[in-house]
């Protein structure tokens, strides 16, 4: 019985008789070796970061849906759930003011507070403009998300250049998911009544 890590070149097929004889030497390929002259003439000015930078473009609403008033101050209307705030924002020192309440008090939780900030934040003007708002309707969080929506438009009506940031932030457009309705044989809109076999 012939040992299986000697081959015998005679058993095998004509390629791989090649393989075995010339010891099966990997090939390097043949690059075409590009001169430098191309390569220099083509990088010749360029730096790193020398790109020329073109002007960015403004994006300007298409609708606005804030109104600016005789005194300088904007109205925007938000909406999520079934909450409704009426935002007025003036020029100002940061304040907060929701339903006659402080805003600390109106939002005891840290994470609806920080959602309201989140529009000013963006756009540079925390703590440069006052805010009067009228809450209604909803839970704390529904009339949270309707406020950042009647702040967002408040400000596009005031400054319409601001739209590309309000925008690509998400501040601008309306959550329409709302509660399911309940159907008729289900306890809720999709919870069925407890199935008893007998």
């Amino acid at each position: 019985m012939a040992d299986p890590l000697n081959i015998d070149p005679a058993h095998l097929n004509p390629i791989d008789k090649d393989a075995v004889e010339h010891d099966a030497a990997p090939v390097e390929a043949e690059l075409p070796v590009e001169t430098t002259e191309a390569v220099e003439g083509a990088t010749q000015g360029l730096e790193i970061g020398s790109a020329v930078e073109e002007p960015v473009k403004v994006r300007l609403p298409a609708m606005l849906r804030g109104k600016v008033q005789k005194d300088g101050s904007s109205l925007g209307t938000g909406r999520r759930k079934t909450a409704v705030a009426r935002v007025r924002v003036r020029k100002g020192t940061g304040k907060i003011t929701i339903n006659d309440r402080e805003f600390e008090d109106f939002f005891p939780v840290e994470r609806n507070r920080l959602q309201i900030e989140a529009p000013l934040k963006a756009l540079g003007m925390f703590g440069a403009v006052d805010m009067e708002i009228r809450a209604s309707g909803g839970g704390v969080n529904g009339q949270a998300g309707a406020i950042v929506l009647g702040l967002a438009r408040a400000i596009q009506a005031l400054h319409p250049e601001l739209h590309g940031i309000l925008s690509d932030g998400g501040y601008l457009t309306r959550d329409d998911r709302m509660v399911e309705r309940k159907k008729y044989g289900h306890k809720k809109a999709r919870r069925s009544f407890q199935f008893s076999k007998r």
